[in-house]
């Protein structure tokens, strides 16, 4: 598979995208999100495509799945990202030097953007959207899993740009191919920056792989610590919310932490869980006080495997703690860097937890389910990052520009 002209294609778009006005690229995000709520039918005709081909059970079917109110909910996004301020000609830095010559750090589009992502066709709306919007051109690569859902929705778009002049390439879709995959990452000089977005199988492949740029966007393994004073309804309703919102996403809970003087109160937290049918894996202390007080068959003994997993189903780990240095502990060894958060009343235990906790996004009395782009405020994401270098957390459009210097003489020589 020779893929090498769609590169050169999309390299050559990013040139005139750069150059759009920032009202011309508002103008497009605004037709494409009313094309998605007028040909929602092909949309959702191509997702049941997909659908009927995975078994339901699978953790990736709630993330492949597109219902009426999530094309909703992607069109109202992308519409969002169009009010947001453009990322592009913020001056950063500015200085005169000594012998006269004035220098400005402008932000600017990367350029060409990859994306390498699975069953998520949400996504190929959300990168085209920022993408677009921040000036740079995205080459996109799904899997097979979303193959018919992505098309359709790479269509609609080409559609709007062919309608109103833009050039088609400032969205390109790739075979989902893992040959493709592999063509992508070693795109050098062509692809100036590429960005995975799947399970931790996929991330580190492509780290390991690529020839060009990347930032890492981590599986997400979290947790959260019940602390010794923590409010038992904020709790319930903390956890329930974080475990079960989306069972399937990356800022879902897999693993909670209980004080071990609040044991007693561990059947009533998790109360709620029953209601949803969450199988719990609880080591010894958590098992001892569950039984009896939950649906034996939905408990189950933990194990060594239990803890550390990314579980995207109604599964969840429970482990009882000694103290705030030990939940600390413990996350430091299992989390993935993503989304912690501790449910307490002691501000300087909230404190405590917050600075010791690394991970992108630390959470005081609320769940870790906020860990989304659009929740932030950034329109919508291209990945939450779970690595330092670089942006770090969920990314919007400032994380997906860079800068160059420019710099204004009068005949100045350096000496």
């Amino acid at each position: 598979m020779q893929l090498t002209h769609l590169f050169q294609q999309a390299k050559q778009a990013s040139r005139s995208v750069a150059s759009m006005t920032d009202e011309a690229r508002n103008a497009v995000l605004l037709a494409v999100a009313e094309e998605i709520r007028t040909q929602s039918a092909s949309l959702l005709q191509a997702n049941r495509k997909d659908l009927a081909a995975m078994h339901k059970s699978n953790p990736l079917y709630d993330r492949l799945m597109l219902t009426d109110e999530r094309l909703c909910a992607i069109s109202h996004d992308m519409e969002n990202v169009t009010r947001l301020p453009s990322p592009l000609g913020r001056v950063s830095h500015e200085r005169i030097l000594d012998n006269g010559l004035r220098l400005h750090r402008v932000s600017v589009p990367f350029g060409v953007i990859g994306v390498v992502y699975e069953a998520r066709p949400n996504v190929t709306f959300d990168v085209f959207a920022l993408c677009f919007k921040s000036g740079n051109v995205c080459v996109l690569k799904g899997g097979r899993d979303a193959e018919a859902s992505n098309q359709v929705a790479v269509d609609l778009i080409h559609g709007v740009l062919r309608r109103m002049g833009v050039d088609e390439q400032a969205v390109v879709l790739l075979p989902a191919t893992h040959e493709a995959t592999a063509e992508m990452l070693n795109a050098v000089g062509y692809i100036d920056l590429c960005i995975p977005r799947g399970g931790r199988k996929l991330i580190d492949f492509v780290r390991d792989t690529a020839r060009i740029p990347v930032i890492e966007t981590g599986a997400g393994v979290v947790n959260t610590y019940f602390d010794e004073t923590g409010d038992l309804e904020k709790g319930k309703a903390i956890v329930l919310n974080a475990k079960t919102r989306r069972v399937s996403v990356c800022n879902a809970l897999d693993c909670l932490l209980v004080h071990v003087a609040r044991l007693a109160d561990l059947p009533a937290l998790l109360e709620p869980l029953a209601g949803k049918n969450v199988v719990l894996y609880a080591d010894s202390a958590a098992y001892g006080q569950l039984e009896g007080h939950y649906p034996s068959n939905l408990l189950c003994e933990a194990d060594a495997e239990s803890f550390g997993r990314e579980y995207m189903d109604y599964k969840m780990s429970v482990r009882v703690v000694r103290d705030i240095d030990e939940a600390v502990d413990h996350i430091a060894r299992y989390g993935s860097g993503h989304s912690e958060a501790i449910i307490t009343e002691d501000e300087q235990a909230a404190r405590r937890f917050q600075a010791q906790v690394d991970a992108a996004c630390v959470y005081w009395n609320a769940p870790t389910s906020f860990t989304d782009g659009a929740q932030f405020g950034l329109g919508a994401e291209i990945g939450i990052s779970t690595q330092k270098l670089g942006p770090r957390g969920p990314m919007g459009l400032d994380e997906i520009c860079t800068y160059k210097w420019i710099v204004e003489g009068n005949g100045q020589t350096r000496p």
